[in-house]
């Protein structure tokens, strides 16, 4: 197994030139700020970004907690991933993951300074600092469970090296972790009837909905309700088209995770 290493003060663009790096070096998996990705997929371990303060995000970036590093370790082994790219804030940081998750030495040390511009680091500054804006070098749809309800944006990146050239797709997501606000914030149930009464509205097969409820866990978002499908259509079809603009319409304005949305169709009108 060969150990790369990316490293570079906080805020200075290290997630987003993973994909890149891993790409130019044929690196199969990542350790990211207490994540364990392997190819586009987030294999174990918790996410920095979604720990409530500062303090927490670094001893979960660093596996302090036993059942955290035992699981990431874990999976290390049933992977055996021929490389992992290491990304830290300082030499010093790389060597406590390094000895946390029992990985061998670290063959190449890359510095965040060898492969961007100043203007690069700046970007990525302001998009940290300013703007909140953290980059996760996994897809969208592997981070919406752990992210439901906090701003989360994929950006897409076609893989241009071996065998399958042009035909992979390498994502990155970008979200605004939990520490990062300056306050809490809440959704209203309302503002989830207003959506669906909303879309019901668009649609001219749905005759109009009575009822809507839902409950927030932590992963995501839970609702049912009651509707009416306008005379001359199909009910089954109307409910499941229904179903799958209110869910697509939710995540896109909310950002929660649908984890299910339970219709009962009491009529046609």
């Amino acid at each position: 197994m060969k150990i790369y290493a990316l490293v570079g003060k906080s805020g200075t663009g290290k997630s987003f030139q993973a994909v890149n790096l891993c790409r130019a070096k044929k690196i199969d998996s990542i350790i990211d700020d207490g994540l364990f990705i392997y190819g586009n997929n987030v294999m174990a371990g918790v996410s920095a970004k979604r720990q409530p303060s500062m303090i927490k995000a670094i001893k979960t970036a660093l596996f302090t907690d036993d059942e955290h590093m035992k699981e990431v370790c874990e999976k290390i082994r049933e992977i055996n991933p021929e490389s992992i790219l290491i990304i830290g804030t300082s030499v010093k940081m790389i060597w406590q993951i390094i000895e946390r998750l029992d990985l061998p030495p670290v063959d190449d040390f890359i510095y965040i300074e060898d492969i961007t511009t100043e203007k690069d680091r700046q970007e990525a500054y302001r998009q940290r600092h300013d703007l909140g804006k953290h980059v996760i070098p996994a897809p969208a749809f592997e981070l919406r469970k752990e992210f439901s309800g906090y701003f989360i944006d994929p950006i897409k990146m076609i893989r241009t090296w071996g065998r399958n050239a042009g035909k992979t797709v390498n994502e990155k997501s970008v979200v605004r972790p939990t520490y990062s606000y300056r306050g809490e914030y809440t959704i209203s149930d309302k503002v989830f009837e207003d959506i669906v009464i909303n879309v019901a509205g668009r649609n001219d097969r749905v005759n109009s909905v009575t009822k809507v409820v839902n409950v927030q866990y932590r992963e995501g978002l839970r609702l049912s309700l009651t509707m009416f499908v306008a005379e001359g259509n199909a009910v089954v079809d109307t409910a499941a088209e229904f179903q799958r603009q209110v869910c697509e319409k939710i995540e896109y304005m909310t950002s929660f995770n649908v984890l299910s949305l339970d219709i009962d169709v009491k009529g046609v009108r």
